[in-house]
């Protein structure tokens, strides 16, 4: 016998990507519920849609549905990615990729980082990147998915999507849309609460009409229209410790082959994505306000755009942060209403499907279990913490004397949870990471070797190794992995053969 207690009815407020996504996910999991599942969007409002970065995990998301990858990158000019280049962070001239997969291997419980890192600190070691085939691939302009090749990195290959996210949304719509959720054109103007529990009742949209709900999914963006607006959940601000406060984005022409990474290039008051798509390229000048006006910007951006704009640039103001509260109540927030960090390195999209994930994980009932919201806000709170540390190491480890931001951003204090992880890799190269974090050991060394943070001493675990062991393993990792990338088509040619629009 079905409970009594079921949620019946789904309202998601806002279309766009974490819109769109949620309905997806919920048309994908909860038929077994009977659950009506309804969203609501106004294409007067519209959506920002400038996030077009993701990162590996967006990758099951879209299998799990059962989409057609190669449909999807067709349908949504797609290229694909590899990693993420930081370029003039530590210094102007320097650069360092963050790289997807994995880099070398344990040998007898040693992990790579640790001997790597015994050899690096002598000078017998190259750079991490030299070691991880995604890194090779992505600077010599080449891709392809895996391939069965047993004991290769090419049985390995890890990679995510560049994609138009208005596009996205708009696939995952037709994806929904024919499996049952139903789409209501229309601005909410107004918001009912239950007068017993404050729990969110119904919506009024501008005709008239009112849309009631069990279960409320806030997608209404930077203003939270129910999460804060309705429920006045608060907002934890984190911009002492990361001071961007603007964005400026305009997208230009294609008229290269399209790179296989994430380019985000450090400038005077900020940084500039560069996020290359099959029909054109995303730019974007993320800034901080007390250090130049939004004029200034603007011309920063158009001075690095590298191609002829397609439309007038966009100007986007946020506050980084949080939420106090991801699920207040009734009503779960997702995407920008939830918080937002910096798409330093591609997190965004990431975000939102974790948020997602977890809700299917501890979906209520109507009694709204007091645990479930506690353990799905403490959870949510805890990844978005571990993103927003990774971050603030970008900028807090910078060796730039040229411009007031850079000198300010070495005099940002970090936080507690960063210390831990900072003082353990100091000391003995140790990296530290939990099993809810998001980042895997492999980018905090690739964050460490890039920013050029090294430990006083290295691992002694290292020294139970032969050293000819080592220095025969490490060259053959190079060696597999330079011969791999050889093998390997280039990006354009791939694309062109299995998914070119």
């Amino acid at each position: 016998m079905v409970d009594d207690n079921r949620i019946r009815s789904i309202v998601i407020v806002g279309g766009g990507t974490a819109g769109w996504m949620a309905a997806a996910s919920f048309a994908r999991f909860l038929k077994p519920l009977g659950c009506r599942i309804e969203l609501v969007e106004s294409e007067e409002i519209g959506t920002i849609g400038v996030g077009e970065a993701t990162i590996p995990p967006v990758m099951d998301f879209i299998r799990v549905l059962g989409i057609d990858e190669n449909d999807l990158i067709r349908k949504t000019q797609a290229t694909f990615k590899l990693g993420i280049v930081f370029q003039d962070w530590v210094k102007q001239g320097h650069s360092w990729c963050h790289p997807f997969g994995t880099t070398g291997f344990d040998i007898d419980g040693v992990p790579f980082h640790a001997y790597w890192m015994k050899e690096y600190l002598a000078g017998r070691a190259e750079r991490p990147e030299e070691y991880n085939l995604q890194a090779q691939a992505a600077e010599n302009g080449k891709f392809m998915r895996p391939v069965q090749a047993p004991n290769s990195p090419l049985e390995r290959i890890t990679y995510a999507l560049h994609f138009d996210a208005i596009l996205f949304a708009r696939y995952l719509r037709g994806w929904a849309e024919t499996r049952g959720v139903i789409r209501t054109e229309g601005r909410v103007v107004d918001v009912s609460l239950r007068a017993e529990n404050g729990h969110v009742e119904k919506l009024k949209l501008d005709d008239g009409r009112t849309i009631e709900g069990d279960l409320f999914i806030d997608c209404s963006g930077f203003q939270g229209l129910l999460i804060e607006q309705a429920l006045k959940t608060g907002y934890d601000s984190w911009n002492k410790w990361l001071p961007c406060d603007r964005a400026a984005a305009v997208p230009v022409r294609q008229t290269r082959a399209p790179a296989t990474y994430t380019l985000t290039k450090a400038l005077d008051a900020g940084w500039q994505w560069r996020i290359p798509l099959q029909h054109r390229t995303g730019n974007g000048y993320v800034y901080c306000s007390e250090f130049v006006s939004d004029e200034q910007a603007l011309e920063t951006l158009k001075a690095h755009a590298d191609g002829e704009e397609m439309n007038d640039p966009l100007l986007i103001r946020f506050t980084t942060g949080r939420r106090n509260l991801f699920w207040n109540k009734n009503v779960v927030a997702l995407g920008l209403a939830s918080g937002f960090l910096e798409p330093l390195e591609s997190t965004s999209i990431h975000l939102i499907q974790r948020g997602i994930a977890q809700l299917l994980r501890l979906f209520p009932d109507r009694n709204f279990e007091p645990a479930d919201r506690d353990t799905y806000n403490r959870l949510l709170g805890h990844e978005f913490e571990r993103v927003r540390d990774f971050l603030i190491l970008h900028y807090t480890t910078n060796e730039r004397e040229d411009t007031p931001f850079w000198r300010h951003c070495k005099t940002i204090p970090q936080v507690d949870s960063l210390k831990e992880r900072l003082e353990l890799f100091r000391g003995y190269g140790r990296i530290l990471r939990e099993d809810s974090d998001l980042f895997p050991v492999q980018s905090w060394l690739f964050m460490y070797a890039g920013q050029g943070i090294k430990p006083r001493r290295h691992d002694p675990l290292a020294d139970t190794l032969d050293p000819e062991v080592v220095r025969s393993t490490l060259e053959n990792i190079k060696a597999v992995v330079s011969s791999c990338t050889k093998a390997m088509p280039t990006h354009q040619e791939f694309i062109a053969k299995n998914c070119a629009v």
